[in-house]
């Protein structure tokens, strides 16, 4: 598993992502460890008009920030999101700590979605040195093993793709999602040779299982109820969120949901008052 998670985070990147990924590096010092490029755009290998994702890996909150409150918001809503530009190009990217990223990637995580998010195709596109890559490898090499351990012992019987795409729709189940009912087949049908690689893989290292339809109903739960929370937290750190929010639901589920001038400006009130109406259209599950 890691062999095959160190070759897929090595694959080379355009320049100009390794760019962006440098510049956020740089705007937290000696905190940054390692930069992953993940997300739809490293799929669909385009970005010009669209938001890049990023996950920033830190050695702590304090030595990340200047901010004493970003630091805690950090440690205890994690992860933090920012708004970032770079040569044209926009991106978001999230702040976790190297010890918070290992927990959420392995079966110990307080939520399914970090899990979920690496155990798709990602990039390793900066790091600090040698150490911080192979501690990033690590943490990625556990995401897989750990998102389809939770997944078998309530998926049916069959190959490894229908195990994936069983984990994903039990994982978007646990977020706010703004996508399309066949959201979770469409990203293992794109690459169904990597998702079987990766599976046999994944089944050989998972262990004892632990999850049940129960504790799915209890985690998707959580995830909603976290989800609220982060977006609220964003209101404050990532610059037009409200309107990256609405981007986004619009481009996913085919809506046409637009910001009146009221909202733009008070991002967090704009989220409160878009939910209920998101949540009855169907939007947002």
């Amino acid at each position: 598993m890691r062999d095959l998670v160190a070759d897929e985070l090595a694959m080379p990147v355009e320049p100009r992502v390794a760019t962006m990924a440098a510049a956020i590096a740089a705007k937290h010092g000696g905190a940054s460890k390692a930069v992953l490029f993940y997300g739809s755009c490293l799929r669909q290998k385009q970005l010009d008009g669209l938001m890049l994702d990023f996950y920033l890996i830190v050695s702590d909150y304090h030595a990340a920030y200047a901010k004493r409150w970003l630091a805690m918001a950090n440690r205890l809503i994690p992860p933090n999101v920012f708004y970032f530009e770079q040569g044209g190009l926009a991106a978001k990217y999230a702040v976790l700590s190297e010890a918070d990223f290992a927990r959420e990637c392995s079966p110990d995580a307080w939520t399914v979605s970090t899990a979920a998010r690496f155990a798709q195709p990602s990039r390793l596109v900066w790091s600090a040195d040698e150490a911080a890559a192979n501690k990033a490898v690590d943490a990625v090499a556990k995401a897989a093993p750990t998102l389809l351990g939770w997944t078998a012992p309530v998926a049916a019987d069959g190959p490894p793709e229908m195990l994936w795409k069983r984990a994903f729709q039990l994982t978007f189940g646990a977020e706010l999602r703004a996508e399309r009912d066949d959201r979770s087949s469409s990203l293992v049908d794109a690459e169904p040779g990597r998702y079987r690689r990766f599976g046999l893989a994944a089944l050989r290292e998972i262990g004892a299982a632990r999850s049940d339809g129960r504790w799915w109903r209890k985690m998707q739960r959580r995830g909603k109820y976290y989800s609220v929370l982060r977006l609220a937290k964003a209101s404050f750190t990532f610059a037009g969120g409200a309107d990256y929010i609405v981007w986004k639901i619009n481009r996913h589920a085919g809506t046409d949901f637009k910001l009146k001038p009221w909202q733009q400006h008070h991002p967090l009130l704009a989220a409160i008052s878009l939910l209920p109406r998101l949540l009855k259209s169907g939007a947002v599950r």
